[in-house]
């Protein structure tokens, strides 16, 4: 599976954005599906995923419900929306795909097999 994010950019704090990661060469139906994102001199850190089967959706407990994530699994695409960012909030996003992710690993970078290259968000306060 490749992956490719698109959607990064400029916004300012309040602001919403949304990015897209268009899977290629395999659906993601049987795939579970996430984002993470790292931030200059820290470590990546999960944002969002939903699971495969049930398409139950988590997310980072730090993003105060501001974050949704969705999946189009015709268009082979998955979603995430950023609502009122903040300047903590920039970052390079990933979108990972992974099959054989159990519930408890979901949060795990580790867990995932496919990533994508990554869209940069940078927040302005």
């Amino acid at each position: 599976v490749q992956l490719q994010a698109f959607g990064g950019g400029s916004a300012q704090a309040g602001d919403s954005l949304g990015l897209s990661c268009t899977a290629n060469g395999r659906t993601v139906n049987g795939y579970s599906v996430g984002w993470f994102r790292q931030a200059p001199g820290r470590e990546r850190e999960f944002v969002a995923a939903t699971f495969r089967n049930s398409g139950s959706r988590y997310y980072a407990n730090s993003l105060g419900g501001r974050f949704t994530i969705s999946r189009d699994n015709a268009k082979n695409t998955i979603y995430l929306q950023m609502n009122n960012l903040k300047s903590e909030d920039t970052a390079v996003y990933y979108c990972a795909a992974g099959g054989g992710i159990i519930m408890s690993t979901i949060r795990s970078a580790q867990a995932y097999n496919y990533w994508g290259q990554g869209t940069l968000v940078t927040v302005s306060s």
